[in-house]
Order: C-alpha cells, then structure tokens, then sequence
C-alpha cells in the first residue's frame, strides 16, 4: 500500500494525483482476543453498561456543553466554510466601481464635477485543476475536522467516566477506611482492657494507637482525590464546582456487558482520529495538484465595463473594455518546483501519520484486552485473599483475647485483612477502568 501511494506522488496527470483512500494492512484478529468476532454491535450508548444514571446524565452534560468539543465544532463550521471560499474561485468576480472627480477654480469660481460608475469583471479559468484540486483539499480538510470533532466526543466520554470512577473508587475508599478505623478502634479497646488488666504490656497499646493514627491520616489523601475527581467532572461538563450538586457513588459500578471487541479492520471505520488522518491523507495529495498546477499557464480574464452617471451628460452609452491575459512561468529560480517537491514530502508524511494511527490504536485495544484478562484473575485472586485474610483475623483475635496469640500476630493479621480490602477495591477500580480504555479505543460509537 505504501508503495503504491508513493509512486502516485512521484507521477501524476498535470493537476497531481487523484486522492485515494488507503488501504492499510489490519492484522486478521487482536493477539490478546484470537477469537475474531463481531464486535459493538448494540446500537445504544457503551457506558449505559455499567447501569449508573448519574454517569449516563454526566456524559450527556459534558458531550452538550464541553467547550473543547465547542471549540472543534467551530472549527468544523470555518472549515466548511473554506469550502465555499475555494468553490468561488471557479466562478468570475463581479465587482462594482463608482469614482467622483471635482475641481473648483481659482478665487471660489464654480466646481466642476464628474462622475462615472462601471462593473468590474475578472475571471480565471481553471484550465489545468488548479482549483478543482484546491477545493477537494478544502473539502479534505473539513472531513478531518469533522472526524476529530467525532474523536473529541469520543475522547471527551472516555475522559468523563474515568473521572467519575476515579469519584467512586474515592467515595468507596473512604467507606472501607471507615471499616479499618472501626476494626481498629475495637482491636484497640481491646489492647487498653488487657493492659488495664495487666495481661498486655504498655507496648501493644502504642501500637495498637499508631495504626489507627496511620490509617485516620489517609483521610486527608482521600480528600484531595475527592477534590481532583470533582473538579474534572465540572471541566469536562463545561462548568464549576460552584452552584454544582456533584454525583455521590457509594460503589464502583461494574460493567455488565458482555465485550464483544471485533477486528482490527473495524478501527478503521470506527476511530474517529483514523479518519482525520484518512481525510489529511487526500487534502496533502490535493494540494499536491495546486502545487503541480502552478507550472503551467493561467490565463485570466480581466474586463470593464463603465458608464457617466451624470443626468444632463448621459447619452446613454457605455465602454466596454475585455481583455485576455496569458500568464506563462519563465523562471522563479526553481520555487514552484521546490513547492511541489514540499507537497510531495507533506503527503508522505500524511501517510506515515495515518499508517501510525493505526499501529496505536490496534495498540491501545490490545492493550486493553490485555488489562481486563489480567485485572480479572487479580480481582478472583484477591477476593480469596480477602477470604482468607479475614478468617485469619477472627481466629487470632478470638486467640488473642484468650491469651493464646501475640499483639504482634493480631496486628500483622488485622494489616492483611485492611490491605487485601483495599488492593480488592483497586482491582475493581482498575477493571472498570480498563473496560472505559477498550471502549474508547475501540471507537465505541458516541450518540450526537
């Protein structure tokens, strides 16, 4: 494909090269899912899967009022309208003309005035594509701003539901803290009784208190993600804090679709900034056209035609004046050719950037299969270890109270059980995280 395209560039009718579209080399199926099936078939938007209203109305939000998607959107409007501004070029211009001409005699005798009023006329012919390839790079060029009009929407729900899990995994965090301080307070009561009692050594209570002062600092950590997590809801939904009831997820939503990742080939319908670099494909081969055009004549067609607009010197005729003009490249010191030559290595640059964007969002769908299967088997690992962590607890804390167990073992045992609950948390997250990645690298179709 690539030297195909190549050799397009190199040759080319007098106007360069008809754009075309690529036809890149898509492997067969993703490494990381070997079973090639269909793939995003619902019709319904991705993130309806993990069931949460407050994350579906905060995506809607931020697709609506978003002002980086605002900012795309107009720039999509000026380049369409750059479409009309090329398309006019086939046509004459037609300009209108009025001049006045006054002259006062010596000593403030009577003023002479004249005045004439004409239509101006220009044409351009575009005998060799000139600007028929002018418009199609136009038209390329609104096609790319449309499509990462599109990316941005992708990008920009992607974006949304990651920071409103990052919001949930903190409101969940904060709960299970909550859990460890209770578990901790009453490990800690318990330690204060046997000291009290003389059956535990001073020691084990000012442990038992640094633990619990350890875990109560982690609050102000939490907090200050709580406060990332809902200052980037607002940027994205095109708002501030102020005057915003923000979403309070007590859990992380789990996605419960089946994922269905397709083919590689399907990127290339699907991803957005797959087709921007498609359509920045065909307007760098467009203006290799303009470039090649400007080595041949132009002719243009200049004419006039004026008129006296005094009443009382009217007679009713008008000059018409109508010219040919030929103009013929001589010698520029070689700088239409080094334009085509600049054209030619802009539209080669096109191609290595759209064959790139491929390679990265094959990439970035492999790698996201890839996280799910291994955040899946950590997450059924963990939850064992959980399993385990708080058996273990219960028995050394029944042997504790009895005597039969250390302060040591009690606390190494009730530090297990808090961590395996967080790590459990974590993978959590981390899978419905991963889950936001593959739909977005997939190019999950975004409702407009």
């Amino acid at each position: 494909m690539r030297a195909a395209l190549i050799a397009l560039l190199l040759g080319g009718c007098a106007a360069g090269p008809d754009p075309v579209a690529p036809t890149p080399e898509a492997p067969e199926r993703y490494a990381a899912a070997p079973a090639a099936e269909p793939g995003l078939a619902r019709d319904d938007a991705w993130w309806t899967g993990f069931e949460s209203p407050d994350l579906s109305r905060l995506i809607e939000t931020g697709l609506d009022q978003n002002l980086t998607v605002a900012a795309a959107l107009a720039r999509l409007e000026a380049a369409e309208a750059r479409i009309g501004v090329a398309r006019a070029g086939l046509f004459p211009a037609i300009d209108g003309e009025v001049s006045v001409d006054a002259q006062t005699e010596p000593g403030g005798g009577e003023v002479d005035s004249a005045a004439q009023g004409g239509v101006l006329l220009s044409w351009t012919p575009d005998m060799f594509g000139r600007q028929r390839r002018a418009i199609e790079a136009a038209r390329a060029d609104a096609a790319s701003q449309a499509a990462l009009a599109a990316d941005l929407k992708r990008l920009t729900a992607a974006a949304i539901a990651s920071a409103y899990l990052d919001l949930a995994r903190v409101q969940a965090r904060f709960e299970l803290l909550d859990t460890s301080l209770d578990l901790q307070r009453q490990t800690l009561r318990i330690v204060e009784q046997r000291f009290e009692a003389g059956l535990s050594a001073g020691l084990d209570v000012e442990r038992a208190r640094a633990d619990l002062a350890r875990t109560q600092a982690q609050r102000g950590t939490l907090a200050v993600a709580r406060a990332q997590a809902l200052n980037g809801l607002a940027v994205l939904t095109g708002r501030t804090l102020s005057g915003w009831t923000p979403p309070t997820p007590t859990a992380i939503p789990a996605f419960d679709r089946e994922i269905a990742p397709g083919v590689p080939a399907g990127l290339i319908r699907r991803r957005p900034d797959l087709r921007a670099a498609e359509a920045d494909l065909a307007a760098a081969l467009a203006r290799v056209g303009v470039a090649r055009a400007r080595l041949y004549p132009q002719l243009s067609l200049p004419g006039a035609i004026t008129a006296d607009l005094d009443p009382a010197d009217f007679a009713g005729d008008a000059v018409v004046q109508i010219a040919a003009v030929l103009d013929v490249p001589l010698f520029d010191a070689g700088a239409r050719r080094a334009e085509i030559s600049a054209s030619r290595a802009e539209a080669r640059a096109a191609l290595a950037d759209y064959e790139q964007a491929l390679l990265e969002a094959v990439a970035d769908v492999e790698i996201a299969l890839s996280r799910i299967a291994a955040v899946e088997a950590r997450r059924a690992e963990l939850a064992r270890a959980v399993e385990a962590s708080e058996a273990a607890f219960a028995q050394l804390d029944a042997l504790y109270r009895e005597g039969l167990a250390t302060f040591i073992d009690i606390l190494d045992a009730q530090r297990t059980l808090i961590d395996s609950r967080e790590a459990a948390l974590e993978a959590d997250a981390a899978l419905a995280q991963a889950v936001v990645d593959l739909y977005a690298a997939l190019g999950a179709p975004v409702p407009t």
